[in-house]
């Protein structure tokens, strides 16, 4: 993780502006399989980590993740670039909002619960980071304005940036042009756009979810006060199919302190698996090596 989070500082580079398409992920018809499918990219000219990030809708982190031995910061015409677009939906309800921090992504699940669409997000850095919940979507706004806390006005009054009381909408806005709040706490965490859309994919804000501009405005159209929205972390996603297939997708755990090279991922729920036949070495392998990408561990009785 230490290195990752050397090498995501060149993601200031600059990067070609390609926007990425909101296509929904059919759910499977057998509970437990996972969604959508593994792309492979072949690199052009212009292409950067940032832009093959924002085309495909996938953290750069998770893009870095699954091409361990690609160097994604100098991409060259003609390199294959795995894009880990398959996942194992987390383990909540199946409606509304869900939030996996440990993923850096949303699901929204609309009602007809046919599909679910699947987006990158920002989250809180460390010191700052986004607590887990359920709860609910309290206000909606365009164009907000940003009323910044006394301490995120400490920290940028100590970077040479002072902030009014109140940040009008426009540009230097970090809300974006739109804002959805949480009805958790005192309402100070929202799901909202960004002036910087290289944030988005990282642990970068005071807590709040952020989302790219194109993606929260279509988000913003889709949903309304009072529906639901789960965070969680789960770093290890485990489920099994109606025809015994089990599989494991394993993330870099995310943890407050942002120890997460240190931090073990929790076995406990795969004892069973195990005991039942499922390749112990393969899991070992899959959570050592946190590539963010379902694999098939057994076909348990």
């Amino acid at each position: 993780m230490k290195k990752l989070t050397i090498l995501l500082l060149f993601l200031l580079l600059p990067s070609t502006s390609v926007l990425a398409n909101i296509t929904p992920l059919p759910l499977p018809k057998t509970k437990g399989q996972p969604v959508g499918q593994i792309l492979l990219h072949t690199t052009q000219e212009g292409d950067t980590l940032a832009s093959l990030a924002r085309y495909y809708g996938v953290s750069p982190i998770l893009l870095m993740a699954a091409n361990p031995d690609q160097d994604l910061l100098l991409l060259k015409p003609g390199q294959e670039v795995i894009i880990p677009n398959q996942l194992l939906l987390p383990n909540a309800d199946t409606k509304g909002i869900v939030i996996n921090l440990a993923e850096l992504r949303l699901y929204y699940y609309p009602e007809d619960g046919s599909d679910v669409y699947v987006f990158p997000i920002g989250i809180g850095r460390v010191g700052r980071s986004t607590p887990e919940m359920t709860t609910s979507i309290s206000q909606m706004r365009k164009d907000p304005t940003w009323t910044p806390t006394t301490t995120t006005r400490r920290e940028y009054e100590e970077m040479g940036k002072p902030l009014p009381a109140v940040v009008p909408a426009g540009p230097d806005n970090p809300l974006g042009e739109y804002a959805m709040r949480l009805a958790y706490g005192r309402g100070e965490y929202l799901i909202h756009g960004t002036n910087a859309p290289l944030d988005v994919g990282l642990r970068s804000s005071a807590g709040c979810i952020r989302m790219y501009p194109e993606h929260v405005e279509w988000l913003f159209a889709q949903v309304a006060r009072g529906v639901q929205v789960q965070i969680v972390n789960q770093a290890l996603k485990v489920s099994t199919d109606e025809y015994g297939q089990t599989f494991i997708e394993s993330h870099e755990p995310l943890t407050p302190e942002g120890l997460a090279d240190e931090t073990p991922l929790d076995m406990s729920t795969l004892t069973p698996l195990i005991e039942r036949g499922a390749n112990q070495e393969l899991i070992e392998q899959i959570i050592g090596h946190r590539q963010g990408m379902p694999q098939v561990v057994g076909q348990l009785p």
